[in-house]
């Protein structure tokens, strides 16, 4: 390993979370693992990149030294950012699984039991194939979580760092709701947000904001298309900051007029949801017991909004084409899994369908502390209702529907 000062987080950190990465191999009588998943490798040794979609792995033998198999040009990245001293890049005209069976043998691994993981997205099955072909003399065994094992429950530093990313969120979720009016597109408000977001420190998310206008709201994990907001409709936006890959998110709604009893009434329920879940929550705990509460809350409504979704995931380190870590962790029903201190979850209790033809939101990101929980944000739950007029354009610069036909 090579000590230095300029990563994530302190040296000591990353030499904490591979020694306990280490004890977990111990315990699984593993000698080795082929770590290829982005967010791990990021949480591991800092290594980031927007090129994982050609292979990558980290080895880490129980006692000797780690090192990364990359594409020759992703190599700059190991030098540049992390600990790793140890590297075999392979050209664009290689083969990244033979050269990753080709460092196994150099480094004695061939002959030991070896986990690698099989859920990974950048872990395809040919690949998988391929090095169970090659490596016939040692034992190739799935380890998928081993790592996530450590990364569901953040540090102190990791939640300082999960605050910059609520920052940037709550500013760029400001701008959007300062940007929302009759007259404009749905792209002049993702640019607002944008903006924001990228000024008050935050960097590339996951996944850039979801805002959606009038009867598109109702169109799953849809952006901005160009469509102009028309005057009375309402804007639902979702918003994740994002600050050295960790996330937080949030939602919430506009609505341009008066709130309808029908929007009152699914503030009111959401806002209850978000209260009641968050007063409950504490180590202990279980995820199925937190969803029950926000599921019967929104469930039990007169305008039929309904929760279509997990009412919660994980959120921490994350790539695209997601900002979640709802594959360790998400609020759902039956799930034994125990709340401890120090996870992190983007609570959401949303409601699809009201009036039959809006979704609307409230949600926030919290972390689970000692005895309960507390909030990344201060911004306010409530919708923001404004007067029902269109912005002031010019006649020339009025924006038209690039989709009319769902205007």
């Amino acid at each position: 390993m090579r000590k230095r000062d300029d990563m994530t987080f302190p040296f000591e950190e990353y030499e904490r979370r591979l020694s306990e990465l280490r004890h977990r191999m111990s315990e699984r009588l593993l000698d080795a693992v082929v770590i290829s998943d982005p967010e791990n490798l990021m949480y591991l040794t800092d290594y980031q990149t927007t090129g994982y979609s050609f292979f990558q792995a980290l080895v880490v033998p129980i006692d000797d030294e780690p090192f990364m198999i990359t594409r020759q040009m992703e190599e700059s990245n190991v030098v540049a950012r992390t600990w790793v001293d140890l590297t075999r890049p392979y050209p664009d005209t290689g083969d990244a699984i033979q050269s990753l069976v080709q460092a196994l043998r150099e480094f004695g691994l061939h002959t030991k039991s070896v986990g690698y993981e099989r859920n990974s997205y950048y872990f395809p099955a040919y690949h998988q194939d391929y090095i169970h072909t090659a490596i016939t003399e040692g034992r190739l065994l799935d380890c998928f979580g081993i790592v996530e094992e450590g990364r569901i429950c953040k540090s102190d530093a990791e939640i300082e760092i999960m605050r910059k990313a609520a920052h940037a969120t709550e500013v760029g979720m400001q701008a959007g709701l300062d940007a929302c009016q009759a007259g404009v597109t749905e792209n002049d408000i993702g640019a607002e947000i944008s903006q924001a977001m990228f000024r008050a420190g935050g960097e590339t998310p996951a996944v850039m904001p979801y805002v959606t206008s009038g009867p598109r709201s109702m169109i799953g994990h849809a952006t901005w298309e160009g469509r102009v907001v028309q005057p009375g409709e309402h804007v639902f936006l979702e918003v994740g900051g994002c600050f050295r890959r960790y996330h937080t998110a949030m939602m919430r709604t506009v609505v341009l007029g008066e709130l309808s009893d029908s929007m009152l009434t699914a503030q009111k329920r959401m806002k209850l949801a978000l209260r009641e879940v968050e007063d409950a929550i504490r180590p202990g705990l279980t995820v199925s017991d937190a969803d029950n509460i926000v599921r019967s809350i929104i469930t039990d409504n007169s305008v039929g909004g309904r929760l279509v979704t997990r009412s919660g995931y994980s959120i921490g380190i994350a790539f695209p084409p997601s900002w979640d870590e709802g594959y360790i962790a998400s609020l759902n029903q039956g799930d034994p899994t125990v709340l401890r201190e120090g996870m992190t979850f983007h609570i959401i209790p949303w409601m699809w369908g009201v009036d039959g033809d809006k979704t609307v939101g409230i949600s926030d990101t919290i972390r689970v502390t000692a005895d309960g929980c507390e909030s990344f944000y201060t911004l306010d739950k409530d919708f923001v209702s404004k007067p029902d007029q269109a912005a002031e354009l010019p006649a020339d610069k009025a924006p038209t529907p690039i989709r009319p036909e769902i205007a």
